[in-house]
């Protein structure tokens, strides 16, 4: 059997994550759909990723023609029906299991047989959405780190469900993007950075609302003491806070476990609509830039 090649690469979702991993494909020389449900949020993300790439352009890390033909590869579209072309799809939307598993349900009825779909959501393993597709063989996580444009490492989450011939195509198209692959046999929520990262934030957290240092202190420490290049508090400002909310959320609804819930402060900065450097305020300020308007410590 011929496996079909991955020629064109769709993403739906055009925030942050989405733009970047469309702009990260775009630069592998892969003609990239990025369809978003809102006008508006295309144009968005067109306008922050010219932002960001004439930045490196200026910072000479990229050749500026470099830069325009990826742009040329990215087609911005509102219609589900247009990733119809496309062989792999990256799925990048609001972490809410429902709304991933309608619009998996709408792909799988789009898509040919030979396209992988994949959920680029670190804690909605595939497994919780094969149900509603037509292959569960070609479906499985593909996991970008924020930034996406930044970050090397990407997880490939292989489940009961995902063929061996899916999980080493997708391992081959992130070499491909010139991103490193590392591949997860069995699937778990956080799988692996996620896990690891969860348990220092958890920490971070509980010290914070117990009263042992300011969140300002402790992300000092984390820099200073343990070499990580952005502390916990900084990071979940950089990533949104309500991401952070959302897991947690998951997470309590599946073990009930109170230890599970999200913290307090975090759900309270999510209800204030706090959410970090996409907001301007998290537990730190930024400017419209998404510069931190002060340092503290």
């Amino acid at each position: 059997m011929t496996v079909q090649a991955i020629k064109t690469v769709g993403v739906v979702g055009a925030g942050a994550m989405g733009s970047q991993i469309a702009m990260v494909c775009a630069l592998a020389g892969y003609p990239v759909i990025l369809q978003d449900i809102e006008h508006k949020q295309l144009g968005e993300s067109s306008q922050t990723l010219r932002e960001l790439m004439d930045k490196k352009v200026r910072k000479g890390r990229l050749p500026s023609e470099e830069v325009e033909d990826a742009f040329s590869n990215i087609t911005y579209t509102t219609n589900l029906n247009d990733l119809e072309s496309a062989d792999i799809i990256i799925e990048a939307i609001v972490e809410k299991l429902e709304v991933k598993r309608e619009l998996f349900y709408q792909l799988s009825q789009i898509v040919p047989r030979h396209t992988v779909l994949a959920t680029n959501s670190s804690t909605i393993v595939s497994s919780k959405l094969v149900d509603v597709v037509s292959y569960p063989e070609k479906m499985c996580n593909i996991h970008f780190f924020n930034p996406a444009l930044v970050m090397d490492l990407v997880e490939v989450v292989q489940g009961e469900h995902t063929s061996g011939e899916t999980a080493e195509k997708c391992m081959n198209f992130v070499r491909s993007i010139r991103k490193t692959p590392v591949l997860l046999k069995k699937e778990i929520s956080g799988f692996i950075a996620n896990r690891i990262l969860g348990k220092l934030m958890d920490e971070a957290v509980w010290l914070y609302e117990n009263g042992y240092a300011t969140h300002e202190e402790i992300d000092l420490v984390c820099k200073k003491a343990l070499n990580h290049p952005i502390g916990p508090f900084a990071l979940m400002d950089l990533t949104g806070i309500d991401v952070n909310y959302f897991v947690r959320k998951q997470r309590y609804e599946e073990s009930g476990d109170p230890k599970d819930k999200p913290a307090s402060i975090v759900a309270d900065k999510v209800a204030k609509g706090e959410l970090g450097r996409k907001t301007g305020k998290g537990f730190y300020e930024y400017n419209e830039q998404g510069k931190r308007i002060e340092e503290t410590v």
